[in-house]
């Protein structure tokens, strides 16, 4: 005798199949498309890195350096994790994006092409910074003269003191800027 399914229990279990589907699917696609960022373009999945560039004999090379500090703006902090990300030159999409660890002197450093503009907008580099105890969102805003903070920036970092506002450096076409950062 052949064993069957009787088309009860297929639309019974057809009915489970697509309740679990329709309850499962937001918490899925969630997953994958919810930024806890205030940035568009923050990729949780960024590969460590420190050299950003896409094209390394042409463009316009920017290196970012800086320490990043303990709340009270003089105790570096090691290990902490500096995520970054920017408009890619020529582009509207987020493909310059990295993940760093800083050393034991709270240092970091990274290489990478200078970034597009949003619409309205300077260049900006994002950052996202933590360690076990909290997390720092901010923006480092570029232009060919200079590199500059942005309010909030300069709100909830005035603990570092002469430390807090960027220092760019040109030498041979390739920039430097020391970003510091307190978390």
């Amino acid at each position: 005798m052949k064993n069957t399914t009787s088309r009860r229990l297929f639309m019974r279990n057809s009915a489970f199949a697509i309740t679990g589907l329709a309850v499962l699917t937001p918490t899925l696609t969630s997953a994958f498309t919810t930024s806890e960022s205030p940035f568009l373009g923050y990729n949780p999945y960024a590969e460590t890195k420190s050299d950003l560039r896409k094209d390394f004999f042409n463009g316009n090379p920017v290196v970012v350096n800086g320490i990043i500090y303990e709340i009270d703006g003089v105790t570096p902090l090691r290990n902490a994790t500096v995520e970054v990300w920017h408009l890619s030159p020529n582009s509207c999409k987020y493909r310059h994006r990295a993940k760093l660890q800083t050393d034991e002197n709270g240092k970091y450093e990274f290489i990478t092409d200078f970034p597009n503009k949003e619409e309205g907008k300077s260049a900006r580099i994002y950052f996202k910074v933590s360690n076990s105890e909290s997390t720092y969102f901010t923006e480092l805003a570029l232009t060919e003269n200079g590199a500059h903070i942005t309010s909030d920036h300069w709100a909830k970092n005035r603990n570092l003191g002469e430390k807090l506002f960027p220092r760019k450096e040109t030498f041979l076409g390739e920039a430097t800027i020391n970003f510091n950062l307190s978390v």
